[in-house]
């Protein structure tokens, strides 16, 4: 069969002809677009039939496309529950789905009002929200332990990800990384912000994974995980404070075999200009490694009245305001391959009583509470019946948490408040990305 010269120069070279009216193929197109895989073109000037196979990827002009994929995430995120016996790649790949659900529910008819069917869009979401957390906490309980010596190709938790990056860097010789920390960044607020990235950058290719926080979910515990690549029982010294991390990150690289001349690390980042910013501490003609942290979405969400529908307004604010795409824009111009992940999630959640036990707890978080031995954990914990007594696995000698799970918090009963330590899925998987630039 003789086909016409392709005339169509595409980013990547590929067959001439895609076999789209094959059923293998067919079936899966439509899910790609629910699931924010693809991203929907809008209607050309031809008529569609609403029942065709394409129609999933047109956007109609005046329809209620967000209402009909709200729909279709439901049914898909409710047949593919992950079960305890599951995997923990199910785990990620489903947490994908479920993020994608969450920021659609959370932003769906903004600016509209609360109208009766977002309102029932959110009761079922939490609904199944609470459903899925139970469940996720038995998955935890009997398969977390097994996660943290797994091997970094397809990192599984946060302390696997630079010892990826430093394979990378063995087996392309001379190569250069930079890694981003966006602290406090859940995946549904990562959905707000790839969105916003593509729409500013429409040559940024975004390979999009998850992975496994460190429980408790507390910056200076997960955080640090990140920077020393090791677990938080490696660094019993710093475990209640982040002013070890720059540390932390240089001698992972020089145990990497990296001069410390090599490597740079900068926290604090999230506004101004990213050039005079981050020449103050890197060189990017020498400088091979560097590890930053941007703490913007930390602060907003610290700082948030608005529940979980207000971070996603306030992210989307400053991520229009164009800082983040700029900070990957310049890392990958000057050859850094660039990767970004996140060291917590964050729920919004409400005040179950706030346990009055003067000082035997060490760490007194809205969402977790840290003890200096078991017994201690276990006068509290009988009071507190929504908490989990968390296996210190990976953790501290002395470092005994009792954390939160599903919606509930160590705060005043009725208070509601957005915040992280605890052990929900929206906590615990956090977005895993590199970025990369299509050329021609």
């Amino acid at each position: 069969m003789h086909h016409a010269p392709r005339t169509t120069h595409f980013f990547y070279p590929g067959p001439d002809v895609l076999p789209f009216d094959h059923h293998d193929i067919r079936v899966y197109i439509d899910n790609l677009f629910v699931e924010g895989q693809l991203t929907p073109v809008q209607q050309p000037d031809i008529a569609i039939d609403r029942g065709s196979w394409i129609r999933s990827g047109i956007i109609e002009a005046g329809a209620n496309e967000d209402k009909v994929r709200i729909v279709r995430l439901f049914d898909l995120v409710e047949k593919g529950l992950p079960t305890t016996e599951s995997r923990y790649s199910d785990w990620t790949t489903f947490a994908l789905k479920w993020a994608e659900l969450s920021a659609m529910t959370r932003t769906s008819g903004e600016g509209l009002g609360p109208s009766q069917e977002n309102q029932d869009s959110l009761n079922q979401f939490k609904n199944l929200q609470s459903k899925i957390n139970i469940l996720f906490a038995k998955w935890l309980n009997a398969h977390y332990a097994s996660l943290i010596n797994l091997p970094p190709t397809n990192p599984a938790m946060l302390h696997h990800v630079p010892r990826r990056m430093a394979r990378d860097m063995e087996d392309a010789r001379g190569s250069r990384v930079a890694l981003l920390v966006v602290d406090g960044l859940a995946l549904d607020q990562w959905v707000t912000i790839r969105q916003i990235l593509q729409e500013q950058d429409s040559s940024l290719i975004i390979r999009e994974s998850a992975t496994f926080a460190w429980i408790p979910t507390l910056t200076s515990v997960s955080r640090q995980s990140i920077f020393s690549g090791k677990p938080p029982l490696y660094f019993p010294a710093s475990i209640n404070s982040t002013n070890n991390e720059g540390n932390l990150w240089k001698q992972f690289w020089e145990g990497a075999g990296l001069s410390r001349l090599d490597i740079a690390y900068q926290r604090g980042l999230g506004d101004g200009d990213v050039v005079s910013i981050l020449e103050e501490t890197m060189n990017p003609n020498n400088t091979r490694v560097v590890g930053l942290i941007v703490d913007k979405i930390d602060k907003i969400m610290h700082g948030m009245q608005l529940g979980a529908a207000g971070m996603h307004n306030q992210i989307k604010q400053w991520c229009q305001g164009g800082f983040l795409g700029s900070l990957i824009d310049y890392l990958l111009g000057h050859g850094y391959v660039v990767w970004l992940t996140s060291d917590h999630g964050n729920i919004e959640c409400c005040g179950q009583g706030r346990p009055s036990e003067g000082v035997i707890a060490e760490t007194r978080g809205e969402r977790v509470r840290v003890y200096p031995t078991p017994e201690l954990r276990s006068s509290v914990a009988n009071k507190f019946t929504f908490a989990h007594e968390w296996n210190p696995v990976g953790l501290p000698e002395g470092y005994f948490p009792l954390v939160a799970g599903g919606n509930d918090a160590f705060i005043l009963s009725g208070e509601s408040i957005v915040g992280h330590g605890g052990i929900a899925i929206e906590e615990v998987i956090v977005p895993l990305v590199k970025f990369e630039k299509r050329t021609r």
